[in-house]
């Protein structure tokens, strides 16, 4: 009787779950080759923001005058700079730190702006008012100089940056959020769910948000290209991150007064860096969609 039971008895829901997600995954990665693509150099550019540092062949702010402006060899990959510090020592660390400023930023605004767009769509009245009066407000300035005000108000740190870098884009996530939660708010399964027992705010994080989260994964792709770009942007007109302080904006400012010289390699490959990574951003979005998208995984 015991082991007819066992027999008749289902596998765990969790381990069924869980193995779900592993395909869906391995087949969005694998269906198309752009995605495959974008993932694989998401992988590389978080693998070298968390193992760079301890396995870069220099110390990136560690300056040698008899090798400054060394071109690329296979001593120095990327060359060196006017202070003979190794470029892709300090390519590869500075990794790190612009990985950091877009997460926490794009995870700070979708905190913010997401959540206040679900509700300003799903409650309308005063809510969207508020809501709406805020981000009409920020987007009344240009966006980039409104960041540039910020740091420059509240100091070049990096919480600073990544302060600016939400409250510019807040008005993003909180206009798509809106438009999807406005569309879904009279839907048949939050109906349902209404009629079920289920108050407004658990209908909103467990039946709106699962549902907009498809459309609001492409903007957090887009985002995270843009946040990067901002901190490059503000560290390369002096408002960043402060010298010597490995990032891309900086090393890219740094070399571009060589280019006309000749020293092409200083302002290159940070550059270079810069580009692909948001390249990559710009690719992740589609995959990101269908991994959590419901309908792709039925």
């Amino acid at each position: 009787m015991t082991e007819t039971a066992a027999v008749l008895s289902p596998p765990a829901p969790s381990k069924q779950q869980s193995n779900s997600l592993l395909r869906h995954a391995r087949y969005v990665v694998s269906e198309n080759p752009v995605t495959g693509l974008a993932f694989a150099l998401f992988l590389l550019i978080a693998i070298a923001a968390l193992i760079g540092p301890s396995i870069v062949p220099y110390d990136p702010l560690a300056s040698d005058t008899v090798a400054a402006l060394k071109a690329p060899s296979l001593k120095h990959w990327f060359g060196t700079d006017q202070l003979g510090r190794d470029i892709f020592s300090r390519v590869v660390v500075a990794t790190r730190l612009d990985f950091v400023i877009a997460l926490t930023s794009v995870a700070l605004v979708f905190a913010l702006g997401g959540l206040a767009g679900i509700a300003s769509g799903f409650f309308g009245g005063w809510t969207d008012r508020i809501v709406g009066r805020i981000s009409d407000t920020i987007m009344a300035f240009p966006l980039f100089v409104l960041a540039m005000g910020i740091v420059a108000a509240l100091g070049n740190t990096v919480t600073n940056i990544v302060i600016a870098t939400a409250i510019i884009n807040f008005p993003l996530y909180v206009r798509v959020a809106r438009a999807e939660a406005n569309v879904r708010r009279d839907a048949g399964f939050v109906q349902a769910a209404r009629l079920s027992g289920n108050g407004d705010f658990r209908i909103l994080l467990m039946h709106i948000l699962p549902n907009i989260m498809p459309i609001m994964m492409v903007q957090i792709s887009l985002t995270m290209g843009y946040a990067i770009l901002n901190a490059a942007g503000l560290s390369f007109i002096g408002l960043g991150v402060r010298p010597p302080t490995p990032e891309w904006g900086i090393m890219v400012a740094e070399g571009a007064g060589n280019i006309i010289s000749g020293e092409w390699w200083i302002a290159l490959f940070p550059g270079a860096a810069l580009m692909l990574a948001v390249f990559c951003f710009n690719l992740l979005g589609d995959g990101l969609r269908d991994l959590v998208d419901p309908q792709r995984r039925t």
